[in-house]
């Protein structure tokens, strides 16, 4: 009984949706071709590829161009930053990846000399201005007459929050599992919104809603290859032995490269532009006086 309640109540606002928006829904008697447009789309996106940007940000050494490299397979022969930088720059450079027929343009931005000085207090301001200033620069673009979004190289930041701890093979399991808590709860208690796989499309919910509970995901990043038993693996060799940075016995390398990648980079890119950009572009707006509504609430 409570069911088909809730089916009536669902479809009662569907048609209180059609009715508001003044929409007729018909039957149509034979083939058309409309259900092409998702192949259309995909083929379309294949061509003009895609942008994904990433802010690595970490004290220099910590294992950030390492762990970029071991993300995308690739060696991106980055240069060893220095540790005697004054303040913190940022260093942003953008590679061309092909993966199938899939193109990918990717910027790397690093926070050089980040954590070298002794008062720490302002290295976070050179990041959050880079942030702003590429939200800036595709607004400018957007205000533009003749505006050229379709080919506009979308440098804004992709990568949300997500807290990773590097180099997890220098603790044990234990001492691990209580500093991930603990670094939790330093987030939540200073009031830091880290990213949250999303968990409203019931393809993904699942992993996603586990994966939430991984976080700070703990990582190992190698380019080396190491032979374990009759395959060769990436791994990072000890004297005691190997740490294997696929091993998800090891470290949560795989779960970070699946939620990262695999699952969540569309979801990533939108989240940038629908809630950060949206949210800055709107401040913006607001601040050079611009309105929805003018004189006797009529919209403008």
């Amino acid at each position: 009984m409570a069911m088909k309640t809730a089916c009536m109540s669902s479809q009662a606002s569907d048609d209180e949706q059609r009715k508001r928006e003044n929409i007729r829904s018909l039957t149509m008697s034979g083939h058309v071709g409309f259900e092409s447009l998702p192949d259309q789309l995909v083929n379309r996106s294949i061509q003009q590829g895609f942008f994904f940007n990433i802010l690595c940000v970490g004290e220099t050494g910590i294992g950030k161009s390492t762990l970029i490299d071991t993300l995308f397979n690739t060696n991106f022969q980055d240069h060893e930053s220095s540790h005697f930088y004054p303040h913190v720059r940022l260093k942003a450079q953008t590679y061309e990846l092909q993966e199938s027929n899939v193109r990918l343009k990717l910027t790397v931005v690093s926070t050089v000399g980040f954590g070298d000085q002794i008062n720490k207090e302002e290295s976070y301001q050179p990041i959050v201005d880079y942030i702003d200033a590429q939200f800036e620069a595709y607004l400018q673009e957007e205000l533009k007459i003749k505006r050229s979004l379709f080919n506009y190289h979308d440098s804004r930041i992709h990568v949300n929050i997500i807290p990773v701890i590097a180099k997890a093979d220098a603790i044990s399991k234990t001492e691990l599992q209580k500093f991930k808590i603990k670094l939790m709860s330093e987030l939540v208690s200073n009031g830091i919104q880290i990213y949250q796989f999303p968990t409203d499309d019931d393809t993904i919910a699942k992993i996603n809603a586990a994966m939430n509970g991984h976080l700070p995901f703990a990582v190992v990043g190698s380019m080396d290859e190491v032979k374990v038993g009759n395959k060769m693996v990436k791994a990072r060799q000890y004297p005691w032995g190997v740490v294997q940075v696929e091993n998800e016995n090891h470290c949560d390398f795989v779960k970070l490269r699946e939620m990262l990648i695999c699952t969540n980079m569309e979801d990533l890119r939108e989240q940038t532009h629908t809630r950060h950009y949206e949210l800055y572009r709107r401040c913006k707006l607001e601040e050079m006086g611009f309105t929805d509504m003018g004189p006797e609430s009529k919209p403008l």
